[in-house]
């Protein structure tokens, strides 16, 4: 893989999706597109970018055609400014942008990978477009609606961005961008396996993205819906008795926080008919730190 900027995962081929929106407009999104077989789609967490999958996405791209997309708001895609409700970083519209663009390839049915963010955004996406998606996986999340609900000392201590990144615009990305790297080295290397996992050219990108004012406040927009809008919405999802019916299998990290606050397994039970998990041997940045171990969790899922 290159380390000049942008960066391609090694074998893919990169591009722009328009995707319109009611409210927004148009929206971009960036993806990389690889290998050749049953479609399968690669969302990212944050504050990082579809470059988490550098080392999975050409192991994979053996056996399915992958896309690995930007999130609105991340990398290289479209940053709009955020209305007032935060509608526009909402779950349901960032998981449109990526039916949207599954759509202009003409792919009706797909599966989808999604960690961190982008396993929220995945959910949202197999609620909304249950037909479209076959097979869902997520990494080291449980659902937003359990996780507040759930919040205990430890976790609010831990996860203490999900408590800072909602606080009103623009008080987080003045704190954020008057140093963002050093947020990045202590949010990022302050997890289990530290900041050796990731390869330097993929850490310039992470920076680089945050250092930009729009891609900034994207962020802190993505987060503000999650403790607004997204509740609303996963609310009135849960009243109506919508479950997931796709097979769904849920990873997460031994040593990370979402393995030591709560039951991932359980909690995504509750959501699903059809789900299965277990830990890995891994921090929370599961496609940086065991590539290796992922790639043979995902070969087995979305193959069966």
């Amino acid at each position: 893989m290159s380390e000049r900027l942008p960066l391609t995962i090694d074998g893919f081929q990169a591009g722009l999706i328009s995707t319109q929106h009611a409210s927004d407009g148009e929206i971009l999104i960036s993806y990389q597109m690889g290998g050749s077989g049953p479609p399968l789609l690669l969302l990212h967490g944050f504050p990082q970018t579809k470059m988490i999958w550098h080392r999975v996405a050409p192991a994979l791209a053996k056996h399915f055609t992958v896309i690995a997309s930007d999130l609105r708001g991340y990398g290289a895609s479209s940053k709009p400014q955020g209305l007032a409700d935060h509608s526009t970083y909402s779950k349901r519209a960032m998981a449109s942008d990526q039916a949207q663009l599954m759509n202009a390839f003409g792919f009706s049915h797909y599966g989808v990978l999604g960690h961190d963010r982008g396993g929220r955004v995945a959910h949202r996406l197999a609620l909304d477009y249950g037909k479209q998606v076959n097979k869902l996986m997520v990494l080291d999340i449980s659902p937003t609606l359990a996780m507040y609900e759930q919040t205990t000392m430890q976790f609010a201590s831990s996860y203490w961005h999900w408590f800072f990144l909602i606080q009103k615009a623009p008080i987080p990305e003045t704190m954020i961008g008057a140093n963002t790297e050093f947020f990045m080295q202590q949010f990022m290397g302050g997890r289990h396996a530290g900041l050796s996992i990731f390869a330097p050219g993929c850490w310039q990108e992470y920076v680089l993205a945050m250092r930009d004012p729009a891609c900034l406040h994207a962020m802190c927009e993505d987060y503000r819906a999650a403790a607004s809008i997204d509740l609303i919405h996963d609310r009135k999802t849960l009243a109506s008795g919508q479950r997931l019916e796709m097979p769904m299998r849920v990873l997460w990290g031994e040593f990370g926080q979402v393995n030591a606050c709560f039951k991932p397994l359980e909690d995504w039970q509750k959501l699903g008919t059809d789900v299965s998990g277990q830990t890995l041997q891994s921090g929370h940045y599961i496609p940086e730190e065991i590539p290796e171990g992922l790639i043979a969790e995902a070969l087995s899922f979305f193959r069966d």
